[in-house]
């Protein structure tokens, strides 16, 4: 992967507990252009890479980035946000695998920090004139980042969850059944999408007018169901190793040596897809469509293995 070295230039607070980091590069050139959904790799130093949506106007930059410090972070969080005025860091290319799509109109669905993607989509849809609604649940007013930036924005429905009952996000009226031409992007923690994204299912709404982008996948999750482990193949070789209920097929690929492509290792990016030539795959990606998965095209950092064995090209 080729790396952009990127200088912090703005660091503001967007909520006690998001930090705004806006980037520019150290050479002073411009940035390559990006579209609204896109999110770029940030490289942190000692193998940690993690990914990060562009929220600010889609175009050649500078790029920014909002970042939630989460409690149980792997260390992503803390480390962006104890970056600093002058600081440095490695970034990639914008990559998006959560595009506006074509539509006539568009419901853009937030959830936390999910709002950073959306907020890139909703100034692209501004700047078009293309008719949209954007609602945004956060636990707390204090907890809504860009609040001040949004609350003039007659579009913006906000739902706060202790304030009054009846404004809380309701799927079923906010949303609505399915409409033609009308694409729905959700983005926010797992809990708050898979509600969101099965309330619409449940309404009508075909999976293909649903657009989602995740943050990663917990692997905690699997060991808590009492998940089995399986055992991964590879066709080039023939060689078999076990993956424990507390690892993923990469974590077990790297430490048996193996080369195998990866970067975010959550599931979001899909720099270690490979395919499975044999086994029933267990997807747990949010990068690949459906058609790609039935395509046999699997994400070794996050899915995991209905079978005993799954086969994959490597």
């Amino acid at each position: 992967m080729t790396w952009i070295e990127a200088v912090v230039h703005a660091r503001t607070l967007a909520t006690p507990d998001i930090a705004v980091l806006d980037l520019a590069r150290v050479d002073g050139t411009e940035f390559p252009s990006y579209t609204a959904g896109s999110h770029v790799d940030v490289h942190l130093g000692s193998g940690l890479v993690r990914q990060y949506s562009l929220c600010g106007p889609p175009g050649p930059g500078p790029y920014r980035l909002a970042v939630l410090n989460v409690a149980n972070s792997r260390g992503g969080s803390r480390a962006m946000h104890a970056l600093a005025l002058g600081d440095r860091v490695r970034i990639s290319v914008p990559r998006n695998h959560f595009p506006l799509v074509d539509a006539r109109s568009h419901v853009l669905i937030a959830g936390g920090i999910g709002i950073a993607p959306l907020l890139a989509m909703l100034t692209h849809l501004e700047q078009t004139g293309t008719d949209y609604v954007l609602h945004y649940s956060t636990r707390t007013r204090s907890r809504a980042a860009f609040l001040d930036d949004l609350t003039a924005n007659p579009r913006v429905r906000f739902h706060f969850d202790d304030e009054d009952p009846q404004l809380l996000l309701d799927v079923t009226r906010d949303l609505g059944d399915p409409r033609p031409d009308t694409a729905v992007y959700v983005c926010g923690p797992d809990g708050f999408m898979d509600y969101v994204v099965g309330k619409a299912e449940g309404l009508g709404w075909p999976r293909t007018a649903l657009h989602t982008e995740r943050f990663g996948t917990d692997l905690t999750a699997a060991t808590a169901s009492g998940e089995a482990g399986f055992t991964v193949r590879l066709a080039s070789t023939g060689a078999e190793y076990l993956v424990a209920d507390d690892q993923s097929v990469l974590d077990v690929l790297l430490d048996n040596g193996v080369d195998a492509p990866y970067s975010c290792q959550q599931g979001i990016c899909g720099e270690c897809v490979v395919r499975v030539l044999a086994g029933d795959p267990d997807h747990r990606d949010d990068v690949l469509t459906d058609a790609e998965h039935a395509d046999g095209l699997f994400t070794t950092c996050s899915s995991r293995s209905h079978t005993p064995v799954l086969e994959v090209d490597l």
